[in-house]
C-alpha cells in the first residue's frame, strides 16, 4: 500500500514513534466483527467480544455473509468494531431509559442507526435520515429487517431539520468525511484522498453541524464522529462549533485495555481510534451538550389536523392480531398500506410528515385490498409481529437460501394460506400456499442474487456460530 505522501508526513508528525506499527497495521487485513439483535437472538455465542459495545463481536474470518438467512432475517449486522464506541457515549451522556428523539443524520447504509435503535427505549423516536435518495432505500431496508418499528426513515438535506426547531433530544452526526480511516478496507478512500479533499469535507461538516444545530433541544446532546484522523475534520470542526454555540465538552470514560487515544484542543475532549492499537479501523468521536435548558411547548387545545391518516375500525379489526400488544400502536392507513406507528410517538411522527421527505415509519403491516389482506415483508421481519396469528414452516439451510434468491420452494399441505417462513425459529418473510402451488413473496429488490454453491458446502461457507 503506497499512502499519499502528504497524508504519510503529517500521520508521522502525528504519531510519532508509532507510525511505523500504523503504517504496518494498514498492510493487514482488517477485522471483520458483527452487532447483534438481540431481540432476535438472545443468544451470547462464544467468540470474542468487542469491549466497548454488549452485543459487538469478531469473527476469526470473513465468512459469505450472503449465504447466511440470518443475516437477511436481521438477527445481526456487519458493522465495523470502532463505529460501536458510540454505544459509550449514549450510555454515558443519554438516559435510554427516557422517551427521547433521537436523529442519525447521516444513516446510510443503517449501522448506527440499527445500533441506536437497540439501545433507546421502545418508547422513543429515532429519526434515521440519509440524503442520497439510492443511499436512504438501503438504509429503509436495514432498518425494517432489524424491525424495532419506532424508528422512521428520511430522505432530506441537513438544512431541512431547520424546520424542526428544538425536537430532538440527541443527535449524532457521522459526518461525510475524507474516510482516511477507511483506506485498508476501502481503497477507492485512499484513490479519493487529497489535502484540497480534507479541506472541503471540513467546510461541509461545518455547514452540516449549523444546519442541524437549530433542531437540537436545549441541553440536548450532539454526538459528532468521522473516519478520519486528521485535525481539520475533528477537533478542530468540534471546537469550532463550542465556539460558536457555547456547547458544552461531554468527555467520556475509557478503559484503558481499550487503547483508545483521547485529546484535547480548546478544551473540546475528543477520542481516536487507529489500527495499530485497537482491533478496528480509522475512527474520531467527540459529544458536546447544547447551551441551555428546555422548556416543552404547551400543547394546543385546538383541534389538529392531521397529514396522517388513521385506518379504519374494520381494517384494524383485521389485523389487530398480528402484532404483540397491538393497544401499544396506532395503525395508519396511506393507500392501501396499512402501517403500526407507535401510539405515543404518532402526533411527533405526523410533525416528521409534514416537514420532510418520510421514506418509511413505524411498521407496515398489510396491503389492503376489500376485505382481503396481504402481510407484507415488514411485518414478517417485526419485533412486534404476533407468530402466533400464522401458520408456519421451518425450512432449512437450501430451501431459505432458495427462498431469499426468490426461487420455487415446495412445502407439504395443499391450503389457501399465508405462511411465515422460518429458518431456526428466525422469520424470513412469507409465501403464500394456493392448492399444492406455493407463491414467494420476498421483495424481489431485496432477493440474493448471488448463485448458489453446491449444497454440501453452504454450511461451511455460511460460518458463523452464533449459539452460546
Amino acid at each position: 500500500m503506497e499512502l499519499p505522501q502528504s497524508f504519510a508526513q503529517r500521520m508521522k508528525g502525528q504519531l510519532g514513534p508509532d507510525y511505523t506499527r500504523f503504517e504496518e497495521a494498514l498492510l493487514q487485513p482488517p477485522p471483520v466483527s458483527i452487532r447483534l439483535n438481540k431481540n432476535k437472538l438472545p443468544a451470547q455465542p462464544n467468540l470474542p467480544r468487542i469491549p466497548w459495545t454488549e452485543t459487538g463481536y469478531y469473527l476469526p474470518e470473513r465468512p459469505q455473509f450472503t449465504l447466511d438467512p440470518r443475516l437477511h432475517g436481521g438477527a445481526y449486522y456487519v458493522q465495523e468494531a470502532s463505529s460501536m464506541f458510540l454505544e459509550q457515549a449514549l450510555r454515558q451522556h443519554v438516559d435510554l431509559n427516557q422517551s427521547l428523539h433521537v436523529l442519525d443524520l447521516c444513516g446510510a447504509p443503517g449501522g448506527k442507526s440499527t445500533h441506536i435503535a437497540s439501545l433507546i427505549s421502545p418508547d422513543s423516536l429515532l429519526v434515521a435520515n440519509e440524503v442520497i435518495r439510492s443511499r436512504a432505500s438501503i438504509l429503509a431496508e436495514n432498518v425494517t429487517k432489524w424491525g424495532s418499528g419506532n424508528v422512521v426513515v428520511t430522505n432530506n438535506d441537513p438544512r431541512d431539520f431547520g424546520r424542526l426547531s428544538e425536537f430532538f433530544d440527541v443527535m449524532v452526526v457521522d459526518a461525510p468525511c475524507s474516510g482516511e480511516g477507511m483506506f485498508r478496507k476501502d481503497p477507492q478512500a485512499m484513490n479519493e484522498w487529497s489535502d484540497e479533499n480534507v479541506n472541503l469535507c471540513a467546510q461541509r461538516q461545518q455547514r452540516i453541524l449549523m444546519d442541524v444545530w437549530d433542531a437540537l433541544r436545549p441541553g440536548g446532546i450532539l454526538i459528532y464522529s468521522t473516519c478520519t484522523w486528521n485535525l481539520a475534520e475533528n477537533e478542530q470542526n468540534i471546537a469550532w462549533l463550542a465556539d460558536q454555540e457555547n456547547a458544552q465538552p461531554l468527555p467520556l470514560t475509557l478503559d484503558p485495555a481499550w487503547r483508545v487515544e483521547a485529546t484535547s484542543l480548546a478544551g473540546i475532549s475528543g477520542y481516536r481510534f487507529y489500527p495499530h492499537q485497537v482491533q478496528g479501523e480509522g475512527l474520531f468521536l467527540a459529544a458536546v451538550r447544547k447551551a441551555g435548558e428546555y422548556e416543552a411547548p404547551q400543547r394546543s387545545t385546538k383541534k389538529k389536523k392531521y397529514k396522517l391518516a388513521l385506518a379504519g375500525k374494520k381494517e384494524r379489526a383485521l389485523v389487530n392480531a398480528w402484532l404483540v400488544e397491538p393497544d401499544r400502536f396506532a395503525w395508519v392507513q396511506h393507500g392501501e398500506v396499512i402501517s403500526a406507528i407507535p401510539e405515543n410517538l404518532f402526533e411527533e411522527v405526523d410533525e416528521l410528515y409534514q416537514n420532510l421527505y418520510v421514506i418509511y415509519a413505524g411498521t407496515e403491516i398489510a396491503e389492503s385490498n376489500g376485505k382481503k389482506l396481504k402481510p407484507l415483508q415488514a411485518l414478517g421481519l417485526s419485533q412486534h409481529l404476533n407468530k402466533n396469528a400464522f401458520r408456519t414452516a421451518e425450512l432449512g439451510l437450501e430451501s431459505a437460501l432458495r427462498y431469499l434468491r426468490k426461487e420455487d420452494i415446495g412445502i407439504s399441505g395443499n391450503s389457501n394460506d399465508w405462511i411465515l417462513l422460518l429458518y431456526e425459529g428466525l422469520p424470513l418473510g412469507w409465501a403464500k400456499q394456493v392448492g399444492n402451488r406455493l407463491n414467494n413473496y420476498y421483495p424481489k429488490e431485496w432477493r440474493i442474487r448471488m448463485e448458489l454453491p453446491q449444497v454440501l458446502e453452504l454450511e461451511s461457507l455460511r460460518g458463523i456460530n452464533l449459539k452460546s
